[in-house]
């Protein structure tokens, strides 16, 4: 599983559409839609923004970054 299969299924849980996600930790939708899609990987700013708002560890999105920034 990737970061951004992580992001979407907590988003889900949270009963949050992307766009009100997106305007929460304040970037574009299309952006979320690519994190989502795995194609980008959130910084890790953004993803201390996603893990507030949905009330989720960031370890629980760090954990599947690995294979991108070599931790």
């Amino acid at each position: 599983m990737h970061v951004g299969d992580v992001i979407r299924n907590h988003r889900i849980e949270a009963n949050l559409t992307r766009k009100q996600l997106a305007v929460k930790i304040r970037i574009g939708e299309n952006l979320l839609f690519q994190y989502e899609n795995n194609e980008k990987v959130p910084d890790l700013q953004t993803i201390l923004k996603i893990s507030t708002v949905l009330d989720v560890p960031a370890s629980e999105f760090l954990d599947h970054t690995e294979e991108f920034y070599n931790l």
